[in-house]
């Protein structure tokens, strides 16, 4: 089961979930819209090693915002932070960011039940694209979980910005090797 607009704005109120800061505006018959944030990551090397951390590169944007290029991953973040420890929170791009030719987290929507923290979001232009900050970008949907419950205690709990790939913690070789 999927939650309507309006449980999402009860379910906010009585703390089944959090998104911070709240706004009443940002919700929609199924989802609540989120904004971009203001911090941009992209990986500075040339090739991005999945065994190893990638060294990266902050952008900050201000009111001008920032052009996206072809070819170019960037990690952005969303201005709010959600989570819940009840629902499974799933997260896409606004249809109207992706008639721009702006693909948002393509490859990984889903997240855990316990997560806490701003999403990372994985932006990637066809064309190039002025962003801003704090513009809609994304929309997140809320599903009602079944069965027992193990809460997230991963790698990227409480983040704050756009956190790049610790994939390499993953592998027992590299990640006991690298901290």
């Amino acid at each position: 089961m999927i939650l309507t607009g309006p449980e999402i704005t009860a379910a906010a109120a009585d703390g089944r979930l959090r998104i911070a800061p709240f706004d009443q505006d940002q919700v929609n018959p199924n989802s609540y819209n989120v904004r971009l944030g203001p911090t941009l990551l992209t990986y500075t090397t040339p090739v991005i090693d999945s065994h190893r951390p990638n060294p990266t590169m902050d952008v900050r944007m201000d009111e001008g915002g920032f052009v996206l290029q072809p070819g170019e991953l960037y990690l952005g973040h969303t201005l709010e932070e959600v989570g819940s420890d009840s629902f499974v929170p799933l997260l896409f791009g606004r249809s109207s960011v992706g008639r721009l030719g702006l693909f948002v987290e393509i490859t990984a929507p889903i997240g855990d039940i316990g997560f806490h923290g701003q999403w990372t979001l994985m932006l990637s232009a066809i064309r190039p694209l002025r962003v801003y900050p704090g513009m809609k970008i994304g929309q997140i949907m809320f599903f009602v979980a079944v069965g027992a419950v193990d809460l997230y205690t991963g790698k990227y709990q409480a983040a704050t910005g756009p956190q790049p790939s610790a994939y390499w913690r993953d592998n027992p070789v590299f990640g006991s090797a690298v901290s």
